[in-house]
């Protein structure tokens, strides 16, 4: 199998393991950086994340034009891909969530999401909170519609994994698309952890210690590779992971 062959299976299993644990539902979406040319990446056309399919995988410019001619109806907030992966070299794979758990730490303006929960570790000690408001006012749809907007969310996620969206979603980065799909399926999980650990009172969140070794980790290891076959084989698609 060639590796764009390869990559296009990849962004639809990243897709139905997304849409299977709630990650992705109607909207959202995920892509991959394209193999072997790092100014182009790959995105479904717009669907549904639990129905895309081999042939709906799209090559992009960074600027969110199609590489070849395209009929077909194209996500709208295509650009916030192409301005993480021009700002980001080591960035492989990027989501785009609306994850309702996260929701409540992007429009809070006392409480900031944290990693209480090791799986996360890996997203950072700090998570930004972007606003489209404060660049482009408050006549937007928050939606990230074009390359200006798209830039200006990659530099608000700056060096991190993970940047929420006021009101809207997050956005997460991998350096690879296991990587992005582990991080992202715990993500609202921790949200969900944090908010319940807070009725309880004071909660203890991950150390930058612990984060750093989070880090550290080897994310083709076996270890961390076993959820991306088990959730694959769940969504149904785990015959597309054999070569």
């Amino acid at each position: 199998m060639d590796a764009l062959t390869r990559v296009k299976r990849d962004v639809v299993i990243a897709n139905r393991i997304l849409a299977r644990n709630d990650v992705l539902d109607a909207y959202g979406h995920v892509s991959m950086r394209h193999p072997t040319d790092p100014n182009k990446y790959l995105l479904a056309r717009s669907l549904s994340p639990a129905i895309v399919e081999e042939d709906d995988i799209i090559e992009f410019h960074l600027d969110g034009t199609p590489v070849h001619d395209e009929k077909r109806p194209l996500y709208l907030e295509r650009y916030i891909h192409g301005g993480v992966y021009e700002r980001r070299p080591d960035v492989k794979a990027v989501l785009h969530s609306h994850a309702e758990d996260v929701l409540p730490f992007s429009i809070s303006k006392k409480v900031r999401l944290r990693p209480v929960i090791h799986n996360v570790g890996d997203m950072g000690s700090e998570v930004p909170v972007w606003d489209i408001a404060d660049k482009f006012g408050d006549e937007t749809t928050l939606l990230v519609t074009n390359m200006a907007q798209g830039r200006d969310l990659a530099g608000c996620l700056d060096c991190n994994r993970l940047a929420l969206m006021r009101g809207h979603g997050f956005v997460c980065v991998g350096r690879s698309i296991n990587d992005l799909v582990r991080l992202s399926v715990f993500i609202p999980r921790n949200a969900r952890v944090m908010m319940n650990a807070m009725r309880m009172g004071e909660f203890i969140a991950l150390s930058q210690g612990e984060v750093e070794a989070r880090l550290k980790l080897d994310t083709e290891s076996p270890a961390l590779l076993r959820g991306w076959e088990y959730w694959a084989r769940e969504a149904g698609v785990g015959h597309l992971l054999e070569d």
